[in-house]
């Protein structure tokens, strides 16, 4: 069974920074496509990853590049997302996700398309306010 479980959501003020983790069972993080999905209040999910990382690198969304960095740490089998610079467009709930179908190696390509993806977490709440 696949579960992912983020954590490390909160409240900070316009320029401050946090860091979302992802910690995902049943799947390694070195064989699937993960991705960092967003849903601001009163919003439906954007459809598009913001970040996402896979064996042949990382993806951003324009709105967060330079300020966001994903990462991932294969012994823990987790995905990070380092936010800094939060600005308050900023504030959503995160949620990844994992394609198990695709890799970023072997002839496969990650996308960024959140139909590509088969299993989510439920989120974890970011606020960015003064």
């Amino acid at each position: 069974q696949v579960r992912l479980d983020e954590s490390g959501g909160g409240s900070v003020p316009p320029g401050g920074s946090l860091r979302l983790s992802c910690t995902i069972s049943g799947i390694k993080v070195n064989n699937a496509c993960v991705g960092w999905f967003r849903q601001a209040p009163g919003k439906k999910r954007e459809e598009f990853a913001i970040a996402m990382i896979g064996n042949d690198g990382q993806m951003y969304d324009d709105s967060v590049t330079g300020r966001f960095t994903v990462s991932r740490d294969i012994a823990e089998n987790a995905v990070y997302l380092q936010m800094d610079s939060l600005k308050p467009e900023d504030a959503a709930t995160y949620s990844c996700a994992a394609d198990s179908r695709r890799t970023g190696s072997d002839g496969t390509s990650c996308y960024t398309r959140d139909f590509m993806y088969q299993y989510w977490g439920q989120g974890t709440e970011v606020t960015v306010s003064s």
